[in-house]
């Protein structure tokens, strides 16, 4: 049984290590993307916000878009409130003297039954109200660059996309939770940027996504996954990429970089992890599914055979050597990444955190599959 156990191990070792080389190649083919002064501002943009209990951040988030350095004629900002129960509308409602053209939409005006994808009808009610050309979304608790608009709009006239994923990070706390965030982010985010950018797969954040709006009635909007709670970023997109298959880019700017703050604790941060994870088998885009499951089951073996390898001595010796080559291959693909977002301290303590990577990549997996999670008080299956 050990010598199979550890057989396997290092066949998905091999696998995982050589797919990392893949996403670290097509990382490094990346260049950034500069703004073009020539062109002359003219995209019409909707921002569309969907806002749960955001009291604490709603109001920031706003004031960032509401400072961008873009023809405020050429955008409009909708925050649709999706039943808080805390101030988030009262400091909308406030803050609409401020901003005349921002708009406050009641989800609650729409929606009197329980339903299980609150944010993508929540979408699809804004987009039916909007007056842009191009809907983008971001959350309420993000930080936006002042030129975010502005890059959207170049890479748009230029590129000539429908659909536009681009880079998330969240903010540095200087906690072990913040700095274990960050590091998994930043992963997530190089694979994200390489994959895209190479056309392979539909991976993108709804923190910052911008898509053609008559695209997205054209792919019938969130129709065929709108039962699923997440999804409203990957999945659509994978929409758009079966319809406008040249036609999606990666915005890989440090301009254009949204910001989130992690969460504040361990339970909502595994909260988070199996919500992202509940839509895995949902992709119909194989590679992803095949992806997710190699990464799954590697983590899963490593994490027996270290367990395993406190009883039997040659496996915990092998094993250990499989983490110390996922670890070298995945700094090896990091580097590159933090540079990007001006992460490259956070480095310094990724070693440390890979136990507690493996240990909630296993967790949060299985969870996802086959368990529950709450999210924004609600309980999701």
């Amino acid at each position: 049984m050990i010598p199979a156990f550890l057989f396997i191990s290092i066949i998905l070792t091999i696998a995982y290590c050589l797919l990392i080389g893949v996403y670290a190649y097509w990382f490094l083919q990346l260049k950034q993307y500069q703004l073009d002064a020539s062109i002359t501002p003219q995209t019409t943009f909707s921002i569309i916000i969907p806002a749960r209990n955001e009291e604490a951040m709603i109001g920031k988030c706003l004031a960032g878009i509401q400072e961008q350095n873009y023809p405020t004629h050429l955008f409009e900002v909708i925050v649709v409130d999706d039943h808080s129960t805390d101030h988030t509308a009262e400091i909308i409602t406030q803050l609409q003297v401020q901003f005349p053209g921002l708009k406050l939409i009641h989800l609650a005006n729409h929606i009197n039954t329980t339903i299980n994808a609150y944010k993508k009808k929540a979408i699809e009610i804004a987009v039916a109200q909007t007056t842009g050309n191009w809907i983008v979304t971001t959350d309420a608790d993000c930080e936006v660059p002042p030129n975010w608009l502005l890059m959207m709009d170049n890479y748009i006239q230029k590129k000539q996309p429908v659909f536009v994923a681009a880079p998330v990070m969240f903010t540095l706390h200087k906690s072990w939770l913040g700095l274990f965030q960050v590091l998994d982010f930043i992963s997530l985010q190089g694979i994200t940027a390489a994959a895209v950018a190479a056309g392979y797969h539909s991976m993108c954040n709804g923190a910052n996504l911008a898509y053609n709006k008559a695209a997205f009635y054209a792919v019938g909007q969130f129709k065929g996954i709108d039962h699923i709670a997440s999804g409203d970023d990957m999945l659509l997109m994978y929409k758009m990429k079966q319809q406008y298959k040249d036609q999606l880019g990666f915005l890989f700017s440090n301009q254009a970089i949204v910001k989130t703050a992690p969460m504040d604790s361990w339970a909502n941060f595994l909260q988070q992890r199996i919500r992202w994870a509940s839509k895995a088998d949902r992709y119909e885009e194989k590679s992803i599914f095949w992806v997710l499951a190699l990464v799954y089951f590697f983590n899963a073996f490593l994490l027996i055979g270290l367990i395993l390898g406190f009883f039997v001595e040659e496996l915990g010796t092998n094993i250990r050597l499989l983490l110390l080559a996922k670890t070298i291959v995945e700094c090896f693909f990091m580097i590159p990444v933090a540079r990007f977002f001006e992460m490259q301290k956070t480095l310094l303590y990724f070693p440390l955190m890979q136990p507690f990577h493996i240990l909630y990549t296993v967790i949060a997996g299985w969870l996802g599959k086959f368990g529950t999670y709450q999210w924004k008080g609600r309980t999701v299956n």
